[in-house]
């Protein structure tokens, strides 16, 4: 008889840094390796957790004296846009999407260079070469695509407007990362993904679309608080967003689990081991 090998992952902590959405505090991540058979099914079970992926690894913030980053989602089936939102669906009606299997290109990563230059100068991203934007783009243990969306040019072709790396789940699709053509921020394509993810969702029957994280206090972060049937993951249930204005960004150091405790709270998906006689 043998027997398969359940889930064990092993958990890290990174050494705290500037955090990139608070001016004074320090982030610190608590992460796990994305790997093997049982990728997808870890990483579906820990998205539901609070958990984004980069690459090959799952991270959440775990900062020593602060917890105001939250995960946040749209429930599809309760979303309706707002007047403002049909707008920007109505401005970009012209684009076209197309999905396609996780693999970079030069005219992607020309594009993610323009972006980072007139809107994230300063950010992590900034010293990114190719390789480095090809591996965050490839190295994917999951179901992953790039959707890529082309606007109409004046010369009858057309030309890449935003791409988005996106993961598939069992219960969604993540929203990995983002870039648009700058040149085109009247056109708020950063909401028309959303929106698009939205009915990409509705389409295939999903009933989320992660956002990644909202933090109160943080105006690069504010927008996502925008979109109707939003759920935020706080002690350790998704609950919907009534009302932002609530949220203080302040939180008192001793109201934070040890990484231990918090470690223990994780629920890791059950894989039943296989028997062969």
């Amino acid at each position: 008889m043998r027997h398969s090998l359940p889930i064990a992952p092993q958990f890290y902590v990174t050494a705290p840094q500037p955090c990139p959405y608070l001016d004074g505090r320090m982030e610190r991540k608590l992460f796990t390796a994305l790997q093997g058979e049982f990728a997808t099914k870890l990483n579906d079970a820990l998205s539901k957790q609070g958990f984004r992926r980069s690459q090959n690894v799952l991270y959440r913030p775990s900062c020593a004296d602060c917890s105001a980053c939250f995960s946040a989602r749209i429930k599809v089936a309760d979303f309706a846009p707002s007047r403002s939102q049909r707008r920007v669906l109505k401005k970009n009606a012209e684009l076209q999407r197309n999905a396609m299997s996780p693999w970079a290109t030069e005219d992607q990563y020309n594009l993610f260079r323009r972006y980072l230059e007139h809107r994230h100068a300063d950010g992590g991203m900034a010293d990114m070469d190719i390789f480095e934007f090809a591996a965050m783009i490839e190295e994917t243990p999951i179901k992953s695509r790039v959707i890529e969306y082309t606007a109409p040019s004046d010369d009858g072709t057309r030309d890449l407007a935003a791409v988005c790396l996106t993961d598939v789940f069992d219960d969604g699709v993540s929203m990995v990362y983002s870039f648009f053509e700058p040149e085109l921020t009247k056109n708020s394509l950063g909401t028309y993904l959303i929106l698009d993810h939205i009915d990409i969702a509705r389409s295939a029957g999903l009933p989320y679309v992660y956002l990644g994280y909202w933090v109160p206090g943080s105006p690069k972060m504010a927008y996502k608080a925008g979109f109707k049937a939003l759920e935020i993951y706080r002690n350790g249930d998704w609950e919907p967003l009534e009302d932002p204005d609530s949220f203080d960004a302040d939180t008192h150091p001793l109201s934070i689990d040890p990484i231990a405790e918090q470690v223990a709270k994780i629920t890791l998906p059950d894989i039943l081991p296989t028997q062969k006689d």
